[in-house]
């Protein structure tokens, strides 16, 4: 009889910490409200807030990841969807600094956060340092997806008007008939000048200004 009662409060924290206690989140097409709460506190312990640049969750990492999730192929969204489900629960056998160290990571304190990821960075074990390189590298490319990171970073897209070619009255885009051609007359090729670092930027975007600062 105690093992059925063991298993069933066994069961029940498994469910109860796989699934409850998830706050309500906007609306996301591909991630759970359980993956967007990991990725939400994932991006904040990994830029955090109150520095120089946006941080992780001002970013719109986890929007950015949502519609990354959704074009991926399905073996790599199911890989993808395992990597989140080990870094949120992995705490119970790599706890955080106390106190409750054990419990899931997006329930920690952003210190504990912190320091969760340092150790996945930092150990001795292989699989865990490769495991955590595939983390960082997923939320990094969220996170210079933001127009703001790239402007502070002083990287936002540059406005370039591009000469009209001859070829380009002669043919469509590639799979697009004759009359999609929208151009109508050669335009004069560039003068040769190279861009300005602080030339105009693409809609979204703004130049550095002298100092390095976005404007």
């Amino acid at each position: 009889m105690l093992w059925w009662i063991a298993l069933g409060v066994a069961l029940g924290y498994g469910a109860a910490r796989l699934w409850l206690g998830y706050p309500g989140t906007p609306a996301l097409s591909t991630l759970a409200r359980r993956e967007a709460a990991f990725l939400d506190a994932a991006a904040d312990a990994m830029f955090p807030p109150g520095g120089a640049l946006p941080s992780g969750r001002a970013a719109g990492v986890t929007a950015s990841l949502d519609g990354y999730l959704a074009i991926v192929p399905a073996r790599m969204r199911r890989l993808m969807r395992l990597l989140f489900a080990l870094f949120e629960h992995a705490t119970l056998a790599f706890p955080a600094p106390p106190p409750r160290g054990r419990r899931r990571f997006s329930s920690l304190d952003p210190a504990q956060r912190a320091a969760v990821l340092d150790a996945w960075r930092k150990s001795r074990l292989f699989p865990r340092r490769l495991v955590f390189t595939s983390l960082r590298a997923l939320l990094t490319n969220g996170y210079v997806a933001d127009p703001a990171v790239l402007s502070a970073l002083g990287l936002a897209p540059y406005a370039v008007e591009t000469p009209v070619a001859e070829a380009d009255l002669l043919y469509p885009p590639i799979g697009k008939p004759r009359s999609a051609i929208r151009h109508a007359a050669v335009t004069p090729a560039s003068d040769g000048r190279p861009l300005a670092p602080d030339g105009p930027r693409l809609p979204g975007f703004t130049a550095p200004a002298a100092n390095g600062a976005p404007r």
